[in-house]
């Protein structure tokens, strides 16, 4: 099986005035391209700091990152943002929508960094919108948008520069019980038929069922590991 991510020995330390804080300590595991893995932890755990490692959101102060077979690890910002870009889908609890422009515009908004031509840009946005169920909603502001809706159009984002990884920060945070089961299903689906690798951080038992594999920290280790059959 071919590997999405593999890190091994990663530390991060971070400086608070003259104390060094370890938030992660030798991290070592691989996730294999078409894995739904659930990240879970208790606050302070290292499970941010590790999605923000493999988002190429920020590096790590030792060790070795792959990402797709490319050593990223510790390559210049400028490289990171481009990998970041091309490669990788954020979808977040908050949502990260600009309000005043319509579902359409916000899902273009990466590829406008990748100079394609107005055209193509809609034709990608309105499939990728069509793709997560909102056929209809395209020129919809997003306060004109339920939650679950405008979660929608997040994930429609994350998916537009056909991204091999999807990163979720508790996706479903902001949203009702029948709505989180609705999207998760969603992330199932994008996972099982786009193969899709999807590494989503929740603290919700409900919400990491729907991954095939949950990975839990703590202190700034892996405690667990374990596949899930569903």
């Amino acid at each position: 099986m071919q590997k999405s991510i593999e890190v091994i020995d990663v530390i991060k330390i971070y400086k608070m005035g003259d104390v060094d804080f370890p938030a992660l300590q030798g991290v070592s595991l691989e996730i294999d391209k078409g894995e739904f893995v659930a990240v879970m932890g208790p606050s302070g755990s290292g499970k941010s700091t590790f999605m923000n490692i493999i988002g190429c959101l920020d590096t790590p102060t030792a060790g070795k990152y792959w990402l797709d077979r490319q050593e990223v690890g510790q390559l210049s910002k400028d490289v990171l943002a481009i990998i970041r870009n091309k490669n990788i889908g954020f979808v977040f609890q908050s949502f990260n929508l600009l309000p005043r422009i319509t579902a359409m515009e916000n899902v273009e908004l990466p590829l406008l960094y990748n100079g394609l031509p107005s055209r193509e840009r809609r034709q990608r946005s309105l499939s990728a919108l069509r793709s997560v169920g909102l056929e209809g909603r395209e020129y919809h502001k997003s306060n004109q948008l339920s939650g679950g809706q405008q979660q929608r159009v997040a994930i429609a984002r994350a998916l537009v520069n056909n991204p091999s990884l999807i990163l979720a920060d508790e996706p479903t945070g902001n949203l009702d019980s029948q709505t989180s089961n609705e999207l998760m299903t969603l992330f199932k689906r994008l996972n099982k038929e786009n193969g899709i690798t999807i590494v989503m951080v929740t603290h919700e038992a409900d919400v990491a069922r729907y991954a095939d594999r949950h990975i839990v920290f703590k202190d700034g280790r892996v405690v667990k590991d374990d596949k899930i059959t569903n």
